[in-house]
């Protein structure tokens, strides 16, 4: 089943079964395991009271299962995925190294102006080795990396890399994960508890357009997939009390396989977003605006059609990009909420 970013293939979809089993990569992060002569690594002791001593460990266990011991108070981060520079980001930890952005030559805009002077050490979940190495992490968060011989290689360079994130996770347990991993659970909680009150009073407010059918779709190269509502911008919306056109209101995390103009209507809403990815993709939503089953959506008709950043809306997301996505339906919706 394809997620916004990264396609489950039949090796993934065999991965994304043991993760269930194991209730998914931040559960197995929060649950963690003793670690002799090291501080506790559960969920009610590294988040708060007193931290460890300098140079203690922890022991927790990653997406995958594996006990993996980390630093108690971690200094030098490196991340593989925008979700794991997002969550660290929103944490007040800036990263020593850092890839860059989905399809992109540069880290994603929406957290370009918190990584100035970063090192960029490869491109998403490609990371160069000689660059992580020169970063001299001491723990080093891998997202959803499933290629094994990269990451036999990057616990050369540190025994402490973790898999952050299982096929099934969505952003809030991922999160809640990666903050327990860099010991500030707490914070986290704080986070979401944040974004979710904040979420409420922007659907809220949303006047005439409160409680919205709002479809979310992603144009590819072959044509348009909408989202389900567990991934992660519908999330949002459904956070905010927005609702889904009934084409698209299935309960899961992936996206829809992409539709022939003949099935056009259903990307149609009360308000229709749409975000791409790569110049392909440009290039087709460009193409597909002149023609008739494009123009004679609801949506369009009515000029409800906001084009939004790919590379925020089509991510397994995090709080910052979360804040994003309510900045944008607040931005659209309430313009027009009067």
């Amino acid at each position: 089943m394809p997620f916004a970013r990264r396609p489950l293939s039949p090796v993934r979809r065999r991965r994304a079964a043991r993760a269930l089993a194991v209730t998914g990569a931040a559960a197995l992060l929060l649950a963690g395991c003793g670690s002799s002569g090291s501080s506790s690594s559960s969920a009610s002791s590294s988040a708060g009271g007193s931290p460890a001593a300098a140079g203690g460990k922890r022991t927790v266990k990653d997406a995958t299962g594996k006990a993996v011991e980390i630093p108690a108070e971690p200094q030098r981060i490196v991340t593989l995925t925008q979700e794991d520079l997002d969550a660290v980001l929103a944490l007040g930890v800036k990263p020593v190294g850092i890839t860059n952005g989905q399809g992109l030559a540069e880290p994603p805009a929406y957290l370009k102006d918190r990584v100035q002077g970063v090192p960029v050490v490869g491109n998403l979940l490609q990371p160069v080795l000689d660059k992580v190495v020169a970063a001299k992490p001491d723990l080093i968060l891998a997202g959803d990396m499933q290629d094994e011989q990269m990451l036999k290689q990057l616990r050369e360079i540190t025994p402490a890399t973790l898999v952050t994130m299982a096929p099934t996770d969505d952003w809030k347990l991922a999160f809640r994960g990666i903050g327990n991993a860099v010991n500030k659970l707490d914070q986290a909680n704080k986070v979401i508890t944040e974004y979710e009150a904040k979420a409420a009073k922007a659907g809220g407010d949303l006047g005439k357009n409160k409680g919205a059918a709002v479809s979310i779709v992603r144009w590819n190269p072959t044509g348009p997939s909408w989202m389900e509502k567990k991934q992660f911008a519908s999330g949002v919306a459904l956070d905010m009390g927005l609702t889904r056109p009934a084409a698209q209101d299935k309960d899961g995390n992936a996206h829809s396989p992409a539709l022939s103009l003949e099935k056009l209507n259903e990307i149609d809403g009360d308000w229709l977003f749409l975000s791409t990815l790569t110049d392909d993709g440009k290039a087709a939503l460009k193409d597909v605006q002149s023609k008739p089953a494009y123009r004679e959506l609801n949506a369009v008709k009515n000029n409800r059609a906001v084009t939004v950043d790919g590379s925020v809306w089509s991510t397994r997301g995090g709080p910052l990009a979360a804040d994003a996505v309510i900045g944008d339906f607040t931005k659209a919706l309430g313009a027009s909420a009067s």
